[in-house]
């Protein structure tokens, strides 16, 4: 009898935000029960099904950053609120409550108003709260929203702004609070003189959270009074009620996610803490509180400097080449109130941009017009600058948009009346008249500030100058590259060191890459010739994060790599020339282990991203240790797993031998078979990016050439690894 875990403790470090994530693709043939999520450098539990047995949701082993948060920053130019530009109603009742449509369809199709039913559509339910919150704080009421996550799965969001209306709704005939939450497309945020300024969910938010949730209550505090009511999956469950008088106003929504609906309903503490921080760097002044019941943990969340302070958080890492430019304006287009908040600076070096874009507080992952008009702008004012004055000279190659970007850091607040989105969530901004006013604002704007630092703008377009001058470079480095055969797929010839499969069916090949030609040797002679090939590596890849592109490109292990995949990389990477539907990265389960996965995980977001992200990169879990006891056989991936089970599989059995696999050669060719190969028994973790910005900080920050955030980085975590 063969049994395995996957739980894996030994060459674990731990972030505080998911990056990179990988779910269990393979199951183990028996005894399996736990699966794992790989975040780079770590592996934290996921909830996930693994063949042959059911699996159990593990308690979160994430570990976040000190709670040390609040920011009080002061600088000249602060990007400030745009709710002057608003109109600002202090009345908000029944009648302003308007109502559009029922629930119904809620429930039967979900991922039509959250995208999905998996983490992400849990947090989405929250995210819609917190915004309902955050709207009060824009139109002027709010100025504290405190986040509470339950003990027992559920969440609390409670802002002091005007409380949601508790009186009689004229046309519907029912309380307007019951009607906000029982009726799609019903709230203030459908009535200008209620808001003029909304981040909700298309107005569909607190319902559509009320509908996917097992139980919803609602407390409001106004007129006097603290009113209470509650439902359970959409009907009220207790009638609105007073329960006594009370002082000020505010409104707490508590609710606790549906189990039939959500794959899983644990919310990840470091995912909201992300996200409040955000939301309190694009509103100065407003205080966020997360409070996690679950360990007792708090954090507050308030800055001055905003988006300044967003820009310097994404800098993480990097050495700007100068202060950020700072961008606020206010006006009106068609009568419409607009608001646009930039700050944007450039960083050393060669580095891909990080811009961050927002619409009423909202962010829209998939950008939109208003990154289009940033851009436009960008690009246009700095290529007329450096022409006026002289920064560009003949020799320089033309500008183009990805010179300009190359090293850019911004983020772009947009505040705007009905925004339209394209996606019910809210991914990327569709309103034409958001481009044309924020070309305009940051076009105006960034001339009046070239005007008055032409030193710091020569820099820039100098900057801007030399990222042309390398893309040039670079593209002359491939070119000489594929004229060598080595980017070119139709003629490139194989690796020798390729131990290549029979099979010319890419849809059923995989490829290992190890470490080695100790591993290399066993694994050859353990693998299913018909479909696996073997490509060994020599020592430690190329720390593609640091180097030239034409060093990299000259790097024997690295052509070796290119060759074997057969894609090219980026930006010529040929997503039909791939030659295996698994790429699977196999290390020994030690510190040199992880370090070499880490460099190759490098070498694939650098370089091959498409890799990733359609999902053919892989993570081999080899076991740490081998338990025997007559013939029965168990594997064990940490010292505590191995404990465990000497405590229950092997119990009142007697003397159990057990043996250390110190790598991946000393195990022999059935045993790698056994535990990492066999399609039927091993396991895989496939490697995903879910928030591209925080993987592109992370990589940046572990593998680059800035040490003190990768030393701060350690310090705050070293306590979580294991040595060998």
């Amino acid at each position: 009898m063969v049994s395995r875990t996957t739980s894996r403790a030994s060459r674990r470090l731990s972030t505080s935000r998911s990056t990179i994530r990988g779910t269990v693709s393979e199951g183990v043939g028996s005894g399996c029960s736990n699966g794992w999520a790989y975040t780079l450098p770590r592996l934290v539990p996921a909830a996930v099904s693994v063949a042959g047995s059911s699996a159990a949701a593990l308690p979160s082993r994430t570990v976040n950053d000190p709670a040390t948060t609040t920011t009080t920053t002061n600088e000249a130019n602060v990007a400030k609120t745009s709710r002057r530009a608003r109109a600002k109603t202090d009345e908000y009742s029944a009648e302003h409550i308007s109502v559009l449509e029922g629930l119904e369809a809620v429930r039967r199709r979900p991922g039509m108003y959250i995208g999905s039913t998996d983490a992400r559509g849990l947090h989405h339910l929250l995210w819609e709260v917190v915004d309902n919150a955050v709207d009060e704080h824009l139109a002027g009421h709010a100025e504290h929203i405190t986040v509470r996550l339950l003990a027992d799965g559920g969440c609390e969001v409670t802002d002091d702004g005007r409380g949601i209306p508790v009186d009689r709704h004229e046309k519907e005939g029912r309380p307007a609070v019951e009607v906000a939450l029982t009726k799609l497309h019903a709230g203030g945020k459908f009535d200008r003189q209620a808001y003029a300024v909304s981040g909700g969910l298309h107005g569909v938010g607190v319902s559509v959270v009320n509908a996917l949730s097992s139980r919803t209550e609602v407390e409001v505090v106004r007129d006097g009074y603290r009113h209470a009511i509650a439902f359970e999956r959409g009907p009220v469950a207790e009638p609105l009620s007073r329960r006594g008088e009370a002082r000020g106003t505010a409104t707490t929504v508590r609710f606790w996610p549906d189990p039939e609906i959500f794959e899983t309903n644990e919310f990840d503490h470091a995912t909201v803490a992300q996200r409040l921080r955000e939301t309190a760097l694009l509103n100065p002044g407003l205080e966020l509180l997360l409070a996690d019941d679950r360990t007792g943990r708090s954090e507050t969340f308030r800055f001055r400097a905003g988006l300044a302070d967003f820009v310097a958080e994404l800098l993480h890492g990097r050495d700007p080449i100068d202060e950020p430019i700072v961008i606020h304006r206010e006006g009106e287009v068609g009568g419409h109130p607009m608001a646009v908040d930039v700050a944007l600076t450039w960083s050393e070096g060669f580095h891909d941009e990080r811009v961050r874009s927002y619409v009423n507080v909202v962010r829209t992952v998939d950008g939109g017009t208003h990154e289009e008009g940033f851009r436009t702008a960008l690009t246009r004012t700095l290529k007329k600058f450096g022409r006026d004055s002289n920064a560009l000279t003949k020799k320089d190659p033309d500008l183009t948009g990805d010179d300009v970007r190359e090293g850019l850091v911004a983020v772009i607040s947009l505040k705007m009346p009905d925004p339209q989105f394209e996606g019910q969530t809210k991914g990327r901004l569709g309103s034409s008249i958001a481009r044309g006013y924020v070309e305009s604002v940051v076009s105006e704007a960034l001339d009046d500030w070239l005007a008055k630092h032409r030193s710091a703008g020569r820099r820039i377009v100098k900057r801007c100058a030399m990222a042309a001058r390398a893309r040039k470079a670079a593209k002359a480095a491939r070119e000489l590259t594929r004229r060598k055969g080595l980017l070119d797929t139709q003629s490139a010839g194989l690796p020798g060191k390729l131990a290549d499969c029979t099979s010319r069916d890419p849809a059923e090949t995989e490829l290992y890459i190890v470490e080695g030609d100790s591993a290399g040797g066993s694994s050859k002679l353990a693998r299913d010739r018909h479909t696996q090939a073997i490509l060994p590596l020599r020592g430690k890849v190329l720390n593609v994060e640091k180097a030239q592109l034409r060093r990299v490109l000259e790097n024997s292990e690295i052509q070796a790599l290119i060759k074997a995949i057969g894609t090219g990389i980026e930006p010529d990477f040929d997503y039909d020339a791939l030659r295996y539907d698994k790429v699977v990265l196999m290390a020994d389960a030690d510190v040199d282990g992880g370090h070499i996965t880490t460099l190759l995980l490098t070498f694939f977001y650098r370089l091959m991203p498409a890799l990733i992200g359609k999902g053919h990169l892989y993570l081999a879990q080899p076991p740490l240790y081998q338990l025997r006891r007559g013939t029965k056989v168990a594997y064990a991936m940490s010292d505590e797993e191995r404990d465990r089970l000497v405590r229950t599989e092997f119990k009142g059995q007697g003397k159990v031998e057990t043996q250390r696999f110190k790598g991946l050669g000393e195990m022999d060719p059935e045993q790698l078979w056994a535990t990492t190969m066999d399609p039927a028994r091993r396991t895989l973790l496939r490697v995903t990016v879910e928030h591209g910005m925080e993987a592109d900080e992370l990589f940046t920050m572990l593998m680059g050439d800035q040490a003190e955030p990768r030393r701060d980085w350690i310090e705050r975590n070293a306590r979580f690894a294991q040595l060998d």
